[in-house]
């Protein structure tokens, strides 16, 4: 794949899933980073090939790659299923824990440790090589977590205020209204980067990315591949491993399921994690293989597809599970969207996933 940096020459704008009119809501909500959807329609401009596979977006410093913090971590503690707990430390308060076993099992520390972490401190995003550190099992320091220098958060929130004033008046035009609309600037020595199997005619070259014409440089950036090709090769050894496993989603994961509803038609419905895994029932080794899941509020998507006039219209809304989602599963098992005929969503880049290997010392 050939790997491409996108630095900001202005701000950013990107609003997000909600419908937006100005004068019934005053604010246009911002996103960031861009989903995948945006990315591919700035860059099938300059493309020949309209048939885009992209990984990414992901977060780069300073020609490095950076992924979203892994929810399964407490500071610098990783959490535990209650099943997997009790098994490693019986007297472990949790042994008497009980918890509906239609739903994920609950996530609780090894040792209980402060409460109230200075979230400020910590990173957001983890650089390559603290994920390796990561799916090699290694022992993580605490500078692994911390800031360094200039490793502030990434990009920083700018409100604009839009408005109209009626000829004659100082009053704001009524049909244009007043709203404020979130921009975003990404700090000194951050970009975006992301990966295509289509290579890009000419490069350096500026690309249109966003609302209100703003650009971003496209620069080729091949020391990004060999980054992500030694994180790719230690992620399918711990699918091999074939023991328990840890999937981390490090793009908004899309796993959606035809389920019959009202009068058997099909409706797509989506959840935080794969159809394909289906729980552990009752603690039994005839269940699925997930027990477990560390993600948080979902991540509201609109794309737009053309219908039968070829008109191109708003698509149903999709819920993404967040970057940074765990699933804790006895077996690693793949999905159906591995399969090459079935990779929609994954060529826009979202729901990639990669693997850590549970051991009982870490």
């Amino acid at each position: 794949m050939y790997w491409y940096i996108l630095t900001p020459l202005d701000v950013l704008l990107f609003r997000d899933a909600k419908p937006f009119t100005p004068g019934e809501r005053a604010w246009a909500g911002g996103i960031f980073p861009p989903h995948g959807h945006t990315l591919a329609g700035a860059l099938r401009g300059v493309l020949d090939s309209k048939d885009l596979k992209m990984r990414g977006p992901f977060l780069c410093y300073e020609k490095e790659l950076y992924f979203p913090r892994p929810l399964s971590y407490f500071k610098d503690e990783r959490l535990i299923p209650v099943p997997w707990l009790k098994e490693t430390d019986p007297e472990h308060p949790t042994q008497f824990m009980l918890w509906d076993e239609s739903l994920p099992a609950p996530l609780v520390q090894r040792e209980k440790k402060d409460s109230n972490p200075k979230k400020s401190d910590e990173r957001l995003y983890l650089s390559s090589q603290v994920v390796l550190k990561i799916l090699n099992n290694e022992p993580l320091k605490e500078e692994d977590w911390q800031l360094r220098d200039g490793e502030e958060k990434p990009w920083k929130v700018e409100s604009r205020s839009h408005n109209a004033i009626a000829p004659g008046t100082r009053q704001v035009k009524d049909a244009d209204g007043y709203f404020v609309e979130n921009a975003v600037r990404l700090q000194p020595g951050w970009s975006l980067a992301i990966a295509l199997e289509q290579k890009i005619p000419h490069t350096p070259t500026t690309l249109q990315l966003g609302g209100e014409g703003h650009r971003v440089l496209v620069e080729a950036c091949d020391g990004l591949g060999k980054q992500w090709e030694e994180i790719q090769k230690i992620s399918k050894r711990n699918f091999d491993w074939g023991k328990r496993a840890i999937a981390y989603l490090i793009t908004p994961g899309v796993f959606e399921h035809p389920k019959k509803f009202r009068q058997s038609k099909l409706q797509a419905r989506c959840r935080p994690w794969p159809w394909e895994w289906e729980l552990k029932e009752n603690g039994t080794p005839n269940g699925g293989p997930l027990v477990s899941v560390a993600t948080d509020r979902a991540v509201p998507i609109s794309g737009r597809i053309r219908d039968k006039d070829q008109k191109s219209i708003p698509a149903p809304q999709v819920f993404a599970a967040p970057p940074g989602s765990c699933y804790y599963l006895e077996r690693p098992q793949s999905l159906f969207q591995d399969n090459p005929n079935a990779q929609r969503w994954q060529n826009l880049g979202y729901s990639e996933l990669l693997w850590m290997a549970y051991k009982k010392n870490n």
